[in-house]
Order: C-alpha cells, then sequence, then structure tokens
C-alpha cells in the first residue's frame, strides 16, 4: 500500500540583494546524497505558526539571519509542489516572501541533525546565473527569484 503525501503548509522566503542577487541554499535529498541542488530558505509552519513567522524562524534556522516577521511583508506570490524527500512523499502548499537584504555572512549552527546532513552551502545567485548553472530544485524557481527581485523593488 502506498501512503498519502504528507501535506504542509509551508514559507519559503528570498532574501534579495541590491544588487538584484536572491540568497538560496545548497542542498540534497537525504536518499540521494550525490545529487546536490539549489532552493530557497524555508519550511513548514508551526502550530499557531503565522506564514510569516514561519518565515522568519526558518530564515534564522537556516542562515542565521534574524528579520522580524513583519519586514516579510505580504506574500509576492505561492505555489504547491510534489516531492519525495528522505523516502517520503510531500505536497507542500508554499507561499513566498521576498526580503530587501545586504549580502550577509549567514550562519548554518541553527540547523537541526538532518538539516546539517542535507544543507551544504549558501549562495547569492541572480536569476541568469542560477539557470545557466543548471542545479536549481525546479525550474519554477528561476522565475520565483525574478519576482521576488521585481517585488522588492517596487517600493
Amino acid at each position: 500500500m502506498h501512503d498519502e503525501p504528507t501535506r504542509r503548509t509551508v514559507a519559503r522566503v528570498l532574501p534579495v540583494s541590491s544588487e538584484g542577487r536572491v540568497l538560496l541554499l545548497l542542498g540534497c535529498d537525504p536518499a540521494l546524497p550525490e545529487v546536490r541542488y539549489w532552493f530557497s530558505i524555508g519550511g513548514a509552519l508551526d502550530p499557531g505558526e503565522s506564514h510569516a513567522e514561519a518565515g522568519a524562524r526558518e530564515l534564522r534556522e537556516e542562515t542565521g539571519i534574524v528579520v522580524a516577521p513583519d519586514a516579510l511583508g505580504e506574500p509576492f506570490g505561492g505555489f504547491e509542489v510534489s516531492f519525495s524527500w528522505d523516502g517520503r512523499d510531500y505536497v507542500n502548499d508554499s507561499t513566498l516572501f521576498a526580503l530587501p537584504l545586504e549580502e550577509t555572512p549567514i550562519s548554518f549552527e541553527g540547523l537541526d541533525q538532518l538539516e546539517s546532513q542535507s544543507i551544504f552551502d549558501a549562495a547569492w545567485w541572480t536569476p541568469d546565473e542560477l539557470d545557466h548553472d543548471g542545479r536549481a530544485v525546479d525550474p519554477r524557481l528561476i522565475d520565483q527569484m525574478r519576482a521576488a527581485i521585481a517585488h522588492v523593488r517596487r517600493d
């Protein structure tokens, strides 16, 4: 019998520098450690947490960057994605936030054990650079990066 995928409500944060680069993480699925890809910061909401609260918490846990939830502003988009991770199937209903942020050193000290085994690096990318690199977790990430850059520049 095939288990139903785990459905998760997720907040993702795309920090955008004044140079138009987006901070992404390099990681892998623990079940396929040899395949590495770039993905956006974020994760599932904890019970009682708002999307913005989850986004700010995930940003702190995954990069060491601390911002107030209201600094994330209004979401600029959302999408649903089905995927497998560590041998389990998931469906994420993701809400996307863009955050103007100068390029700053990051810290992986807040990662939990599984995250520390599956997140290896962080870097600031332009959409074109990542498109050329070819290791985006999802082809839609390039468009999401462009939308995040446009979102922070409209203010």
